[in-house]
């Protein structure tokens, strides 16, 4: 029986960490001393390991708990989606790698910094962090949905969508300036194109759509570094448009 500092130092796990799983009902102390601290015995050590072995594949802890505990979870759908997630992880690591590796071969016998060389490195860097922290708004269906899509989706797909995205964005700009009235003609037009291009994004999939509302009605939240792709009123002006012309995005 170990208490919980010295399973920790056993674990490598923290007590605060212990503590946490405890409290969840994820890793429950084989026993309690007549103190009330928690003991824990080489079975706890068994199931801590399968909790960081899961939590190394992405599962999130009500997911572990799940599995563990038996309960209604497909697990090899969660393995699948996970392994394309790690995939898409290495693809981004091994683009800051080559970023990285193209600014060190630009330095200059004096030592003298690439500054194009050095930007590369930090967009490829911020590029993968928006990737991250947008994830936690896509369910586990969501996300592998996108994943999937994004493997027929080439380069030249994606800079054409982003061209699209462009072009709309200053339409609206261009039609907001001229006072253009949401229920009019031009503004049904342009409406129109903007369901296009985001059904083009979510492919029509409920969870999809789903998670794509809760990244937009969360933007109190955003990380500083992300730059909205449009402004406020260009969102405004669309949505009274939508809305005059029921047109909807689901």
């Amino acid at each position: 029986m170990y208490k919980v500092g010295q399973f920790a130092e056993k674990t490598g796990v923290t007590v605060r960490a212990l503590h946490h799983y405890d409290r969840i009902g994820l890793l429950k102390p084989s026993g309690r001393t007549e103190s009330h601290y928690r003991l824990y015995t080489d079975r706890d050590y068994a199931r801590l390991q399968q909790i960081e072995t899961l939590k190394f594949i992405g599962l999130t802890l009500k997911q572990i708990k799940d599995v563990l505990d038996g309960n209604d979870l497909d697990l090899g759908a969660t393995l699948s989606l996970q392994r394309r997630l790690l995939r898409d992880k290495k693809s981004q690591i091994e683009l800051a790698l080559r970023a990285i590796e193209e600014a060190q071969r630009s330095m200059q016998p004096s030592d003298t910094p690439d500054w194009a060389a050095l930007k590369k490195v930090i967009e490829v860097m911020r590029i993968q962090n928006n990737n991250e922290w947008i994830k936690k708004y896509y369910s586990a269906e969501a996300q592998a949905e996108i994943a999937n899509r994004a493997q027929s989706f080439t380069p030249e797909m994606q800079a054409k969508v982003q061209q699209d995205w462009k072009d709309l964005i200053n339409d609206v700009e261009a039609a907001r300036s001229r006072n253009e009235d949401p229920a009019g003609v031009t503004a049904h037009a342009l409406a129109e194109r903007w369901v296009n291009l985001l059904q083009g994004f979510t492919g029509g999939h409920r969870e999809v759509q789903k998670g794509l509302n809760k990244l937009y009605s969360d933007q109190s939240n955003w990380p500083s570094t992300f730059q909205k792709p449009f402004s406020d009123e260009v969102a405004a002006f669309i949505k009274k448009a939508m809305a005059a012309h029921r047109i909807s995005c689901a």
